[in-house]
């Protein structure tokens, strides 16, 4: 993928987190750009192939869930994981997860099931990792355990909009993370979070 097109695809991305998909015309994209419609067909095909370009564009330019650091156990990876989502949340207009589960259902599918993929091993290893740390319990089954927490991530995203303006809130999803790893924890894992929530909730 070319630098020009990584630009395109990076300012049409602000364009639909911003307005939706649906508004936003190949006209638009192309007067916003300072450039022809002829030129930015010469790097997509049609609006269609333009949405899942961006939309991957955006998947594969995301820090990755199980980016960890030696110097950080399995709860504080997850409160790492939780500062992404919300910068990635405040950043995304509702309208966009909306338009494109209308419109555009096939790319959608596609961009769910990626996203399934990359949270599922994300969480099944930080699972496996704080059983090794002592924070975990032994006993947890890392499969169930973590398609629990995409059923949460996923009915979030499929509610009515005033419904995700609410399970969106900074505040919602940190209780939701609190909630999660107090489910997973073992007593010391408890005392780690209680003595450090403070620290890690503003990192």
């Amino acid at each position: 993928m070319s630098l020009e097109l990584n630009g395109i695809l990076k300012k049409v991305s602000s364009l639909y987190n911003r307005y939706g998909i649906r508004s936003i015309t190949m006209d638009d994209v192309a007067r916003e750009l300072c450039i022809s419609k002829k030129t930015l067909y010469q790097f997509v095909s049609d609006k269609e192939d333009l949405v899942e370009k961006v939309l991957m564009h955006e998947i594969s330019n995301r820090p990755p869930l199980d980016n960890e650091k030696k110097s950080r156990n399995a709860i504080e990876d997850l409160f790492e994981v939780h500062s992404m989502i919300n910068r990635v949340i405040r950043e995304t207009n509702p309208s966009k997860e909306y338009d494109l589960q209308k419109y555009y259902p096939e790319i959608n599918k596609k961009i769910v099931d990626i996203k399934r993929d990359i949270t599922m091993r994300a969480m099944m290893y930080n699972i496996k990792k704080g059983k090794k740390e002592g924070l975990y319990r032994r006993e947890l089954n890392e499969t169930i355990i973590s398609k629990m927490y995409l059923l949460r991530m996923n009915q979030i995203v499929m509610d009515d909009a005033e419904a995700i303006k609410e399970y969106t809130s900074s505040k919602f999803i940190l209780e939701m993370f609190i909630y999660h790893i107090r489910g997973m924890a073992t007593q010391k894992g408890i005392e780690f979070l209680d003595n450090n929530i403070d620290k890690l909730m503003h990192e």
